[in-house]
């Protein structure tokens, strides 16, 4: 009997080839789209879970009034540790570690890496295993260092390299061989090597060797800069912390700190989700609920177009019902044709998850496991989903087809309330609804995207070129850094060169707290402070909108350039009286002068607004990190190159590690983009959907009055006329659809902008362009289906039975 079933389901889908590959088209698609979030979403909820004893893992965080005083992820230098030694009952271990980059070198090999500076419970704390070398004496000695696999063999072309060294620059351009102790097995994703997208660290090294890097501050509680970790004891939760944390604090930091800090432990399993004010959290609910609308839109395609195609199939259902056929036969027998469809489409689906994953990584930023990878477990989901799927999807058509009376059937008679005509246009609704706020989305998405990287900047990013530089922060250092820089604007294609600690990447060196001098010091604010040599302003082309920015080889460390949004805030009624007016930077004996005010920019990304910003000559400072190069329009290979060339002879032990301002603003801004190509691949996903569900609505209007488009013919309307006749059906559901559609798509875009400082306006624009696409698209389809109906024999429609 069930073999007899799966004959008869495989015969009609073949005799249907045509409604067959549309179906398996829009299950196809929309099941491989879910498949591929659900695995990302799985992949991003399973980070962290893998560490050792990771229901007891917090990380440290910090609350802080000031936003510029410090960044929730790091906190002061020996909380962690005083967290143990002073309560050994609620904590089990610590781990601290202060993030830099340096130069590591190897032979011929320079490369600028991110280390990992911490203390020695690395390994041990959180189960890390090594392929080579002893765990419990890798940080024993001083200048050891562990590394990744991926950086052996990226130096050494293999991974067993212990007893190997490499030579790592400290600051002050010194270089100094670290032994390598250890090789770290292949890591998951987690937050304690990467607690940011630029800190993948690939290099660990042991505080004992912090002094050669000049970064004494795991004891300093000044110091906000340190990741921290803690691993309770069982049974003990995090608010049990909060009372010995507050005490630490009063006991051991300034009132300045005490009055801006909370430290609050956050369970790592929970962090990752609802770091950065839960925007992995956000995201991937959006992307599930994107996925979800998407199967939804597919099994209502599939819905529509049984339906639509169930006058053929009238006879059949006839003749087996007089045969003595019984309903639940019937049902059964439209089950497995669902069933077979759905079956196929997965299989398809899960066929192409090896291409379609590469090209989904690029969307989100992220590489998805492999088929293989899955959990054992993972085998029972595809089957469920088959047959839940199945039965979803197939029910509706199946009920209705086999609801039909036997002479009904036989006469080929459909019958108005089985044909579920206002359902079907409700679903048709949803799925026009869907696809134009997805649309929608993505063109708001772009224009605020676009804002980002236009003229909203307040400084020109073309053609700017940034590379990091080898540190001597001495001042022999900087003269000789300067020296270096004036050879490189000697280029023929290079228009400018500036020497900097900072560029405008977000990741700001330092704040200091300023007031105006003479008022209360209570009543000071957090400044980013920005090092910079006399080049800077012309470098990045930001506007100078009152005294002088540094002049070539100025020393004097009292005075200082502030901007725009630092001349309001310290209390100046403009630019002008700004000048010569002085400074008191909190903790420094000697006040300073303004020389100069520079109009605002975007240091950060524009989700902040834009904060006091104090500039100091890199002469009198003596800390840089960054050349910026100003290149003039032309062959930029050519001037690339060129700069390569002149890199290697006045600095043969630095490696040339560019960046293009605009490639610095895409890392800046690298959700938005992930997003916006999301919502691009959901829109078009979604509007293909609904194509093909208009098009088995099309069919299904088409096939019930083909008689009525003869009778017309015969009495002389035209194609227009025929065709105007159907196409104001799905104008109606269209029209309505819009008319909920766009203040959805309003709302929801409109609190996406509010996590941005300086956002766009939404206008008209995204709403028309979205409408009109989408009507055209489905006046296009409607006239190819119609046209060919009204241009047949009114004779041969006619004559139909």
């Amino acid at each position: 009997m069930i073999k007899n079933y799966f004959k008869i389901a495989w015969r009609s889908l073949k005799a249907k080839r045509l409604y067959t590959m549309i179906n398996i088209v829009g299950l196809c698609s929309g099941i491989s789209f879910a498949l591929l979030i659900s695995v990302f979403v799985w992949q991003e909820l399973e980070v962290n879970t893998n560490l050792k004893n990771s229901d007891s893992q917090y990380i440290l965080t910090s609350q802080w009034k000031d936003s510029n005083m410090g960044v929730d992820f790091a906190t002061l230098g020996p909380l962690a540790e005083r967290l143990k030694d002073d309560y050994p009952h609620l904590v089990a271990n610590y781990y601290r570690w202060d993030g830099i980059t340096s130069i590591v070198s190897q032979g011929d090999k320079n490369f600028r890496e991110s280390i990992q500076l911490g203390d020695e419970s690395f390994l041990n704390m959180y189960g890390f295993s090594l392929l080579h070398g002893n765990s419990k004496t890798v940080f024993k000695d001083p200048f050891s260092v562990v590394i990744t696999s991926k950086k052996a063999i990226k130096y050494f072309g293999k991974t067993d390299v212990i007893d190997e060294s490499v030579s790592i620059q400290n600051f002050n351009g010194d270089n100094h061989q670290f032994t390598i102790t250890g090789v770290l097995d292949e890591m998951s994703e987690n937050t304690i090597t990467q607690i940011t997208k630029e800190a993948d660290n690939g290099f660990f090294i042991a505080k004992n060797s912090a002094t050669y890097f000049n970064r004494a501050h795991f004891e300093a509680w000044d110091v906000p800069i340190f990741a921290s970790f803690v691993e309770l004891q069982p049974n003990i939760s995090a608010e049990q912390l909060q009372e010995p944390l507050n005490h630490l604090l009063e006991q051991h930091t300034s009132e300045s700190i005490q009055g801006n800090l909370t430290v609050i432990p956050k369970k790592l399993t929970d962090y990752y989700l609802n770091k950065n004010n839960g925007s992995i959290k956000q995201m991937l609910y959006t992307l599930s609920y994107v996925g979800l609308f998407i199967i939804i839109m597919a099994m209502i395609n599939f819905v529509n177009i049984a339906i639509s195609h169930s006058g053929s199939r009238l006879k059949e259902i006839g003749v087996r019902k007089v045969l003595g056929g019984r309903r639940k036969q019937l049902i059964f027998q439209f089950l497995m044709e669902s069933f077979f469809l759905v079956t196929i489409s997965t299989l398809l689906a899960f066929a192409a998850y090896p291409l379609l994953k590469h090209w989904f990584a690029e969307l989100v930023g992220k590489e998805l496991i492999s088929i293989l990878q899955f959990p054992t477990y993972f085998v029972l989901i595809p089957l469920l989903f088959i047959v839940v799927l199945s039965i979803s999807i197939g029910f509706y058509p199946a009920f209705v087809l086999s609801s039909f009376k036997s002479i009904d059937a036989i006469n080929g008679k459909l019958k108005t309330k089985f044909t579920g005509s206002l359902l079907r246009k409700f679903l048709l609704g949803f799925q026009y609804l869907t696809a134009l706020i997805v649309l929608i989305a993505a063109l708001v998405v772009t224009q605020q995207i676009d804002d980002f990287f236009g003229k909203g900047l307040g400084y020109d990013k073309d053609y700017v070129v940034t590379a990091s530089v080898s540190r001597d922060w001495t001042s022999e250092g900087v003269q000789k850094m300067l020296t270096i820089r004036n050879e490189f604007s000697k280029l023929p294609s290079v228009e400018k060169v500036s020497l900097s600690y900072e560029i405008p990447n977000g990741n700001n060196g330092f704040q200091v707290s300023v007031h105006k001098t003479g008022e209360n010091p209570d009543q000071s604010y957090a400044t980013q402070g920005l090092v910079s040599d006399d080049a800077y302003l012309k470098t990045y082309q930001i506007p100078l909108l009152a005294g002088r920015f540094f002049d070539t080889g100025e020393t004097n460390p009292n005075t200082v350039v502030i901007n725009e949004k630092g001349l309001y805030t310290y209390g100046f009624k403009n630019a002008k009286e700004a000048i010569g007016q002085q400074l008191t930077i909190v903790g420094d004996t000697l006040p300073v002068t303004v020389q100069g005010v520079v109009a605002n920019f975007h240091f950060e990304s524009m989700q902040q607004h834009i904060k006091p910003q104090l500039f100091f000559s890199v002469n009198s400072n003596n800390h840089y990190r960054f050349l910026s190069f100003k290149l003039k329009p032309g062959d930029l290979n050519k001037s690339i190159v060129a700069i390569q060339q002149k890199w290697k002879s006045l600095m043969p032990n630095s490696s040339f590690e560019y960046k293009f301002m605009d490639d610095t603003l895409a890392s800046l801004y690298q959700n938005e983009l992930q997003f916006k190509k999301a919502t691009y691949t959901a829109a078009i996903l979604s509007l293909i959907i609904a194509l093909l569900g208009i098009f088995g609505m099309v069919s299904l209007s088409i096939q019930r009055r083909v008689k009525e488009v003869g009778i017309r013919k015969v009495l002389g309307a035209s194609i227009s006329n025929i065709s105007f006749l159907f196409i104001k059906e799905f104008l109606v559901v269209l029209g309505l659809s819009i008319l909920v559609a766009c203040p959805l798509a309003y709302l929801l875009m409109n609190q996406w902008l509010a996590n941005y400082a300086y956002r766009i306006t939404i206008g008209l624009n995204p709403f028309l362009i979205g409408i009109l696409l989408i009507s055209s698209v489905t006046v296009l389809l409607i006239l190819f289906q119609t046209i060919k109906a009204a241009i047949t024999n009114p004779i041969k429609s006619l004559k139909t039975e």
